[in-house]
């Protein structure tokens, strides 16, 4: 399964996350990405988050923390740092040295970003569409648009990427 739509979660959603999560529709995936949290705090959080994407068939990753995926029973393990013991993973592409890196270590899934302007990294030049598809394909597994992303935006580009993701544009 791959989701057309993924909620990346983090501290910037504060008071929103759940309304975010619940308002997702059933199928779509969750990024857990709250990686500033203390882990006692980010466990429990992955847990309950990983009940809700269980009840609501969702794709649900935890990024960087594979113990922790394997523990709460996620489906992926997002830009996991080492050995995934066994569980399929996800990388980030900013560039054409990060797309062939996800194609020789076999990503099952990408996240090419950013392909617009974005508020959560303001710095980040934006890739813009064609060379965000660029980087999809020279990836060569399924990728996801992220960074100023929304359904609109996303509609053009749905020959070459299977969904899109964000933070704010996901934000109920």
């Amino acid at each position: 399964m791959h989701p057309r739509q993924t909620l990346f979660t983090d501290e910037r959603l504060g008071a929103h996350l759940w309304r975010s999560l619940l308002a997702l529709p059933r199928g779509s995936g969750i990024v857990l990405r709250h990686d500033a949290l203390a882990p006692p705090e980010r466990y429990a959080l992955a847990f309950r988050i990983a009940r809700l994407a269980a009840a609501r068939g969702h794709l649900f990753s935890v990024a960087g923390d594979v113990a922790l995926a394997h523990a709460v029973g996620a489906a992926m393990v997002h830009r996991p740092g080492g050995p995934t013991g066994g569980l399929p993973f996800s990388l980030p592409v900013h560039d054409s040295a990060e797309a062939l890196a996800a194609r020789r270590l076999g990503a099952a899934l990408v996240y090419v970003s950013p392909v617009h302007a974005t508020a959560s990294h303001p710095s980040a030049a934006p890739l813009g569409t064609s060379a965000a598809i660029r980087l999809a394909r020279l990836a060569a597994c399924p990728a996801v648009a992220l960074g100023g992303m929304n359904e609109g935006r996303y509609r053009p580009l749905r020959a070459h990427f299977l969904g899109w993701a964000g933070i704010s544009a996901l934000k109920v």
